[in-house]
């Protein structure tokens, strides 16, 4: 994880991470709690929302350059990433993962995305084909997505079950964050 502390944590990330072998038995116990309860902790749904300019040399005086940037508690990061650990087995095994997709992949990255379509373009043109590429700004999908039928979809499509990985989890997860 990366070296930065949040103003939310109780303790600095060098902290924590010095001293890992005091800290890490109360955060295992902690996300070992949350899954097994089906319920996120209260404490680690507040998040310090900080803009950033989404260019730099964009004009800083207007909002519309900016994008917002969530800071979250340690603690917070550290269970969200066991429960993507716990679910990215169940969603790459589904047939419902298109064999395009790079995000939460091993071995896949933006840049493999990128060199896969100009490698599409370049075979195309080389095969005197018409290529048209439509490109959607999706940075914003998921803010409008009803979060119901998302859960509901990941379990009916994608075979995601477990205590930490069922609606009730995700549900308390996703529910009563404050910024």
């Amino acid at each position: 994880m990366p070296s930065k502390s949040s103003p939310l944590d109780a303790l600095p990330y060098s902290l924590l991470k010095s001293c890992s072998e005091v800290f890490a038995p109360a955060v295992t116990r902690l996300a070992n709690l949350s899954m097994q309860t089906g319920k996120f902790p209260s404490g680690y749904k507040r998040v310090q929302v900080l803009p950033m300019l989404k260019k730099t040399g964009l004009n800083s005086s207007s909002p519309a350059n900016y994008r917002p940037i969530s800071n979250l508690a340690t603690v917070f990061k550290v269970i969200k990433r066991l429960v993507l650990t716990r679910m990215r087995p169940h969603l790459l095994d589904s047939t419902n993962v298109s064999e395009f997709q790079s995000a939460y992949r091993i071995g896949h990255s933006t840049d493999s995305t990128l060199l896969e379509v100009l490698d599409g373009v370049y075979t195309a043109a080389d095969n005197k084909e018409v290529t048209v590429l439509i490109g959607l700004d999706l940075s914003a999908a998921f803010d409008t997505v009803d979060h119901k039928i998302w859960l509901e979809h990941l379990q009916t499509e994608f075979g995601v079950e477990g205590t930490p990985l069922t609606c009730a989890w995700r549900q308390s997860y996703l529910d009563g964050r404050t910024q």
